[in-house]
């Protein structure tokens, strides 16, 4: 290792670790520490650094930012800080000399095998059990010509999964040292092309800690960040510094050429360094009072985000880290989207209020480096902000949690729901109309990560999360579930039977429905948690995707393939110039029905709705019978064209046994009455040629 005359001042910027040829630069933020000091190790193990360089705040501190070079020091050189200053809570500061701290922009995070998250919250030296950040240059990496891929949202079906638990399984198939890695994701495409998704939402995978969890649990979900900018250690097979790095970008590039995007699903409102009594990581100890919101008694954290603090998004430094973590990704790991966590905090301002404009959001949407990459906004927070149809700004998509619910209480039967239900189908207009964007806005969903899966929607009446261990008062009690008749799994034939029309049923309706669809890993083959809707902590076989499922539910994948395929598809008859069914909705007057034609019922008693929509050429019609009814229905049909021999064809009905519920275009059987008998809870979907 060098030393002696290997010390220059360097710079403040770049900020991070930058090897530049014949040495690293080193910056980093920190406004109040009255002294730092830079921590080089030879091993994540090692309890004491090899060498410690201590700043001078005369030559190595331009303003806020402490700097030097060191000439002589390689990439994979592990280091750290130490942060001099006053430990005072009442005013916001949280110096602790004796903590080892990481780097906010380090590409890399070495994790010790004597890692210990409940060191850091104690008094004493953490060297030999904390986190340290790697020095990268990741310059020399071949894309092979790879770009994100830029694909409309009209275009878009997403698969949203966990990395981890996509792979896990046994029955994977995957090699044992690959599973739960982003290698494992590479050999699991092929399953993704089959399906026929354009894009997959990774649950976070910057690195985080698994950790953060109550009653000595893993945080499996990955919504405990440690750093913006290195892909998380534990998803790589490949040892080294560099193995997460460049693992990941084999991922992204291989996603791209089989044409899938990869939006990453990513937590700028919290750290895992929780609240007042957490761990001291590295933003505590660099700057407290710029990272996070304080309350009124500095010494407490504004928890927005339900983890026990709150990222101070729209602070200057704070923003700037965000905006050069976005681009990073976007420029440096070719991603093509994010779906950001909990956004609403990022509408907060240093005191916790909401801001009309705030300025993160809109240095976001407006950056030219994320020109043209989809920007996702979870739009509410932990603490009732609920921003979903007034989210800032003309470009941002949004989670529809009202599509979740409405579409949830429509099929169990609840009442009031049928006009709900028919907005929700036309891109919300009720929530997004007035701002006259495209429907994708809305980002339709009945399940996601955070719940109950689709199997369990059907199956259980209430949660059952006992397996974590908080004798099940965790997860929300508001799951607008039903089981069908039987708690928990059955054999009783009649109850799987409705169980699958279920989840055919909202299948059908999210695919069919204007905006942007999104479905959760697994339910396409029912995967089940067993009633847990809230497995933030369960990284076993209650999470993981069982491949053994493909198999014992194939009629149900097949079902899902043909509806993605049906909705990607540009038109129904094999030709170039038609439209997709959510265009054709979009761009179509609709005709409501009821069993009747033109007269739908509105009222609070009704379970049923049809509407008749034709393409705005013409050359298309579509007829949609929904019956959430638990008695069969006898609805009237429009007059359909009968030119070259057409008529009303039947292209979907939930009722119907494999392979009668779903049809190829090509080869879908005509209907000849001019009344259909929609049986309960079902779903029949007509087409027609003009």
């Amino acid at each position: 290792m060098p030393r002696h005359n290997d010390i220059s001042s360097g710079s403040p910027y770049p900020l991070g670790a930058t090897f530049q040829g014949d040495g690293v630069n080193f910056s980093v933020f920190s406004a109040d520490s009255s002294g730092l000091e830079l921590l080089l190790f030879d091993t994540a193990d090692d309890a004491t650094p090899a060498r410690v360089i201590p700043l001078d705040p005369v030559l190595h501190r331009t303003y806020h930012y402490w700097h030097v070079f060191v000439s002589g020091l390689a990439p994979e050189q592990i280091y750290a800080y130490r942060a001099l200053g006053p430990f005072e809570p009442a005013r916001g500061l949280r110096f602790d000399r004796d903590k080892v701290l990481l780097d906010p922009y380090s590409r890399g995070v070495a994790v010790p095998a004597s890692y210990d998250r409940a060191a850091a919250c104690l008094p004493g030296d953490t060297a030999a059990v904390a986190m340290k950040s790697v020095v990268l240059d990741a310059r020399g990496y071949d894309w092979e010509g790879d770009r994100p891929l830029m694909r409309p949202f009209s275009q878009t079906v997403i698969y949203e999964m966990h990395v981890g638990g996509f792979t896990k399984h046994p029955s994977s198939g995957v090699s044992p040292e690959k599973r739960g890695t982003f290698a494992g994701v590479i050999e699991k495409i092929p399953y993704l092309t089959d399906l026929g998704v354009t894009a997959v939402e990774l649950l976070p995978v910057f690195q985080f800690d698994p950790h953060d969890a109550p009653l000595g649990r893993i945080n499996y979900w990955g919504y405990a960040p440690v750093s913006f900018f290195a892909p998380h250690q534990g998803y790589s097979s490949r040892g080294g510094p560099l193995g997460p790095v460049e693992e990941f970008r084999d991922m992204v590039k291989a996603l791209h050429r089989a044409g899938i995007e990869l939006i990453l699903d990513v937590v700028f409102n919290h750290t895992a360094e929780g609240g007042e009594q957490g761990p001291t990581f590295c933003f505590r100890g660099l700057q407290n009072d710029a990272y996070y919101i304080l309350e009124e008694d500095r010494s407490r954290y504004a928890n927005y985000s339900g983890t026990g603090n709150s990222l101070n998004a729209n602070h200057p430094v704070v923003r700037r880290m965000i905006i050069d973590s976005l681009r990073f990704w976007v420029s440096e790991m070719h991603v093509d989207g994010f779906r950001f966590d909990l956004a609403s905090i990022l509408s907060r301002d240093e005191d916790g209020r909401p801001l009309e404009n705030p300025p993160i959001l809109l240095d976001i949407e407006t950056d030219p480096v994320l020109a043209g990459i989809k920007l996702i906004a979870e739009a509410w927070d932990a603490a009732g902000l609920y921003q979903v149809g007034s989210f800032v700004g003309d470009f941002w998509k949004e989670w529809n949690g009202r599509f979740r619910d409405d579409m949830r209480r429509f099929m169990r039967g609840d009442e009031g729901m049928v006009s709900h239900l028919a907005s929700r189908l036309l891109a919300s207009p009720d929530m997004y109309g007035h701002q006259e964007r495209e429907p994708e806005q809305s980002i339709n969903f009945v399940t996601c990560h955070d719940g109950f899966t689709l199997n369990d929607l059907v199956t259980y009446n209430r949660k059952y999360n006992e397996a974590n261990g908080e004798e099940n008062r965790d997860g929300t009690d508001d799951n607008w579930s039903w089981n069908c008749g039987v708690e928990g799994p059955t054999d009783d034939p009649a109850v799987e039977a409705l169980r699958t029309r279920q989840i055919k049923n909202f299948l059908t309706l999210t695919l069919l429905a204007l905006g942007a669809p999104m479905i959760l890993m697994g339910d396409e083959v029912r995967r089940s948690q067993r009633g847990n809707n809230n497995a933030y902590g369960q990284d076993n076989e209650l999470s993981w995707l069982d491949w053994s499922l493909h198999e014992k539910h194939r009629d149900l994948y097949r079902f899902v393939k043909n509806l993605i395929s049906h909705r990607l598809r540009r038109d129904l008859s094999g030709g170039e110039h038609g439209l997709t069914l959510s265009q054709i909705l979009g761009h179509a007057g609709i005709q409501w029905h009821g069993v009747r034609l033109g007269k739908p019922d509105w009222s609070h008693h009704s379970h049923s709705i049809a509407f008749t929509a034709r393409g705005m050429r013409g050359t298309l019609m579509f007829h949609v019978m929904i019956n959430a009814y638990w008695e069969p229905l006898r609805f009237a049909l429009p007059a359909a064209p009968k030119t070259n021999g057409g008529g009303w064809r039947r292209l979907i009905d939930t009722y119907l046994a494999p392979p009668d519920d779903i049809a190829d275009p090509g080869h879908a059987p005509p209907v000849i009455e001019n009344r259909y008998r929609v049986m309960p809870r079902s779903v029949v979907v007509l087409f027609a040629h003009r």
